[in-house]
């Protein structure tokens, strides 16, 4: 089973410098990937976090080695064909390694804040990752739609390889949308009440949502973001049980088990002391 890490989202303002450090600590400390949010403006208090492509690019510049990825990146925040492009370049920046999160957006102030719209979001979803997906496996696409037109649009240069797609909804319409294309699906602690347990539930039913779009389920990564406090916690308000670092190695023991093929640790503080140290609690015991 794989173990990524989201990096700082709103917790609190970080700056390219400590990025750059936690990034290069999660390389360091063994993690097979590492993780950003989309989104782009919160209230309560007022805060957002940088732009997730822009950092992408910086963060496939400074590793060498760990998955990137945006987790997820909201389709209605760019053109489909422009956020193919941008996928396409920063996949050559990491060489091969980009996974491509997908999901329709959800936090309707930032869509009223960057004048974005909000309606029909699964409709317009839908529209954006057909383009998505095909100019990413290297077609000229010929599409109109309600809400998105392509005329022959192409990625030049084209992408070195087809780059893994990851959906980031429990939703069944949006399942039945992407399972018959996507390698990886992926679903945040809350859904999961930050249990094994609740993994489980919200796995057998994307299992059977992959049977009735006609994909083998076997073939479907399953990923699940997974909530832990260390010392000094208290940047994000989580609404569940958090595990600790005395817990997490048997918790993700426990996913493995139910069928987690990645667990993505969101940790609480996010700094780069607790990206090596919770590295250190998921390694296993020496015999």
């Amino acid at each position: 089973m794989k173990l990524g890490i989201q990096l700082p989202e709103v917790e609190r303002v970080v700056g390219w410098p400590e990025y750059a450090a936690m990034a290069r600590a999660a390389e360091d400390a063994g993690y097979d990937s590492i993780w950003l949010g989309d989104h782009l403006l919160y209230d309560d208090p007022p805060r957002g976090p940088h732009e997730v492509w822009t950092l992408l690019a910086a963060l496939a510049a400074v590793t060498q080695r760990v998955e990137l990825g945006p987790l997820v990146a909201c389709t209605a925040f760019h053109p489909p064909g422009v956020l193919a492009k941008m996928a396409a370049t920063i996949d050559e920046i990491s060489q091969g390694r980009l996974i491509l999160g997908l999901g329709a957006g959800w936090n309707r102030r930032e869509f009223a804040a960057f004048d974005l719209p909000y309606d029909r979001r699964v409709a317009r979803f839908e529209e954006a990752f057909a383009i998505i997906r095909d100019l990413l496996a290297g077609e000229t696409v010929q599409r109109q739609g309600a809400f998105h037109s392509a005329d022959r649009v192409r990625l030049l240069p084209p992408p070195t390889r087809r780059i893994p797609l990851m959906v980031g909804s429990n939703g069944p319409r949006m399942l039945a949308a992407t399972l018959p294309h996507v390698d990886a699906w992926n679903t945040w602690f809350a859904d999961t009440r930050n249990t094994p347990e609740g993994f489980a539930e919200i796995d057998a039913r994307v299992t059977e949502a992959a049977e009735r779009a006609g994909r083998d389920p076997a073939t479907l990564t399953r990923s699940v973001c997974v909530y832990v406090h260390l010392e000094g916690a208290g940047e994000r308000q989580s609404g569940v049980e958090p595990l600790t670092p005395d817990t997490l190695r048997g918790a993700l023991d426990a996913y493995e088990q139910a069928g987690a093929g990645e667990v993505i640790l969101v940790a609480d503080p996010i700094t780069e002391a607790s990206v090596r140290a919770l590295a250190a609690h998921a390694t296993p015991a020496s015999p």
